[in-house]
Order: structure tokens, then C-alpha cells, then sequence
């Protein structure tokens, strides 16, 4: 007789993986069998070679219950917020975005006025970043509510820029302060914990716009794209902010086989921000480095390509890029040095 349970598969939690590992494992056999693929997995965004330029292609998906929760979020929100995200991961190439497509799959729950409430949104963001919708999909979905968007931009062969050619000695640069998103979505988790508790209770949202705005209704940074492009800037590695300061800067290191260091008093945080993070009884620095979904854009620069930015609003240096040896250091205010550890958001 043989033995059953050594003919039985073994079986591994996806979650021992991770997003990151998951993704590895599924495309590790994957081969490039056309020239006109420049860049496959791995970054923010695919590069396909396209005559004299090149074009980018990323794609998202939001998932109901996972990715945002309909009991606080307006739909015209979310369907702006499922543009944004994406072309984020545009602008991280360091490209410009030009197209999108949404494919949505939905239960019978929804209405034709809210479907067309949520294309409000999406037809708003492509307005406000001049793309153009070209497409999807649409399908029943058995319970809730799934959007995939994939964004579709250009950029020059020689301005293209990836995550995997980070520097020694370069200067780690964010565009803007960190943690707000976080915080905006306790907020919005507290408020719905009172609702359900006492649905008569109306939410107190009216004080923090700011930090709610920046969960419900993120921006993509195309503006930097520009910025740079003026100033002549080409990053030498870059990524957006999605899953938290310390696990996209370590991505970046990763990839580019190098350390860092970050000094904790140079990381944009603001005001709101931090009195929020006090209120909840959290570190605001964890917040900034940890909570993830701001949507802003980290970089690397050579010394002489960094002192451009100097004076230029609302770019701010955090740190350095270190050799691989040195690890990936924290700089508290004391000065004390702690072991960067990637903290945020986790897909699987």
C-alpha cells in the first residue's frame, strides 16, 4: 500500500511569500522573445521600445474590501483615486502619462447611478491630467466590487528611469510630506467604528481634511516630472511612495545593490500629521516611513544634480545612498542609528 500523505501536494501559504516574493516565483521562467521589450517585471512600470521613444505600461488593480471600503469612501473618489494610482507609477518611470483603460467587474448591487457616479471620478482625473481613456472590460463580479486600470504613458530613451541604478554617494530626495494617507484612513476607521456602534452619531470629518483628502483623493506627482524636465534633472533611480517610505527606498536598494541611510529630522511630515499621530498614540516618524499610499515621488541624485534642487520648493533631502556594506540605517534626532526596517503596506 502506498503512503497517501507522500502523494498529496504540498501546500504553502501565499502570505509566507509575500507580494514581492509571490511575484518572483510566478515569472522567474519568464523570457523576453521580442526586441521591443526594453523592461519586464520589477518596477514601477513595463518599457516597451516604440520607434524613437519608449513606452511604459502599468497596471493596478483595487479590490473591494482589501484595497478600499464603500462604507467612507464616495465612488467619485474612487474612481479618481484608481486613475491616480496609476499614473503614479507612470511618473515613477520618470515618464509622461497618455492613456488608460479600466476593466471593472461588479455584483448586483450596483446601480447604473452609481457605476456613473464612479466614472464621474475617473472621467475627472483624465481631464485634470490630460490622458485619454481608450478602453476595459466590464464583468459580474459574485460579491463587490474589483477595478484594474493599466496606464500607458512615453518618455524618451535616454530620460527613462528605473529603480535599479541607484548610486553611492547619491542623495535620496522625496517630494512631499509623509504619513498624511495613514493617517487619514485611522480617521476614517474611527469614524466608522462610532457609526456602527451609534449610527447617530454623524462623523466628525470637518477638522481633518487634509489628512482624509489625502487617503479618499491622492494626486500623482506628473508636476515633479515636469520640474525635473526643466531643470534638466534625470534621477538616477526612482519609485512612488505606495507601500511606505522604508519599503520603497529599500526597493531601490535591493535592486541597485547598494545601502542608505535616512535621517529621521529631514523627512517631511506635516503639522496635521504629526498632532494626528500624537492623538492616535503613534510615533509620527513610524507613520512617515510605514503608512504608505502618499503618492509621492522618491529619487536618487548625484551631489551636482541635487544641489539644483536646493531651492526648489517642496522637494526635500532626506539621505543618502551608502554602499551595500554600511546596510540601511535610520538616523533618529539623537543621532542614534537604527536598522531600516520595511514595515508597510503588505498586498498578500
Amino acid at each position: 500500500m502506498s503512503d497517501q500523505n507522500s502523494q498529496q501536494p504540498s501546500h504553502t501559504p501565499i502570505s509566507s511569500l509575500g507580494e514581492f516574493g509571490l511575484i518572483d516565483l510566478l515569472t522567474k521562467h519568464a523570457r523576453h522573445r521580442h526586441p521591443e521589450t526594453v523592461k519586464g517585471v520589477g518596477d514601477d512600470a513595463a518599457v516597451l521600445k516604440n520607434d524613437q521613444e519608449l513606452t511604459v505600461v502599468s497596471t493596478d488593480l483595487l479590490v473591494e474590501g482589501i484595497h478600499f471600503d464603500l462604507m467612507y469612501t464616495p465612488l467619485k473618489h474612487l474612481g479618481y483615486k484608481s486613475i491616480v494610482v496609476n499614473l503614479s507609477d507612470i511618473c515613477a518611470m520618470n515618464a509622461t502619462p497618455k492613456q488608460v483603460t479600466v476593466s471593472i467587474a461588479l455584483s448586483n448591487r450596483f446601480s447604473v447611478e452609481a457605476l456613473t457616479e464612479l466614472y464621474e471620478g475617473i472621467h475627472q482625473a483624465c481631464i485634470n491630467y490630460d490622458v485619454d481613456l481608450i478602453g476595459g472590460d466590464t464583468s459580474s463580479s459574485k460579491s463587490g466590487l474589483v477595478i484594474s486600470v493599466t496606464a500607458i504613458g512615453k518618455v524618451e530613451t535616454d530620460k527613462v528611469v528605473y529603480r535599479n541604478k541607484a548610486q553611492v554617494d547619491d542623495h535620496i530626495f522625496v517630494t512631499g510630506d509623509l504619513g498624511a494617507a495613514y493617517l487619514g484612513l485611522q480617521i476614517l476607521e474611527r469614524e466608522k467604528r462610532i457609526y456602527l456602534e451609534n449610527p447617530h452619531i454623524q462623523p466628525q470629518l470637518a477638522d481633518h481634511q487634509y489628512l482624509v483628502g489625502r487617503q479618499l483623493r491622492p494626486e500623482a506627482r506628473q508636476d515633479v516630472i515636469e520640474i525635473l524636465a526643466q531643470q534638466d534633472i534625470v534621477p538616477n533611480a526612482m519609485i512612488d511612495i505606495s507601500d511606505g517610505l522604508s519599503s520603497d527606498v529599500l526597493h531601490i536598494c535591493k535592486q541597485s545593490n547598494v545601502g542608505c541611510c535616512i535621517f529621521e529630522e529631514n523627512v517631511p511630515i506635516h503639522p496635521e500629521s504629526y498632532n494626528m499621530a500624537l492623538e492616535f498614540k503613534l510615533n509620527p516618524i513610524t507613520c512617515a516611513l510605514s503608512g504608505g499610499e502618499d503618492y509621492e515621488l522618491l529619487f536618487t541624485l548625484p551631489a551636482d544634480q541635487a544641489k539644483k534642487l536646493q531651492d526648489t520648493a517642496g522637494f526635500f533631502d532626506i539621505g543618502k545612498i551608502t554602499p551595500l556594506d554600511k546596510g540601511n540605517l535610520l538616523y533618529g534626532k539623537s543621532g542614534r542609528a537604527d536598522q531600516l526596517i520595511a514595515q508597510g503596506w503588505k498586498h498578500l
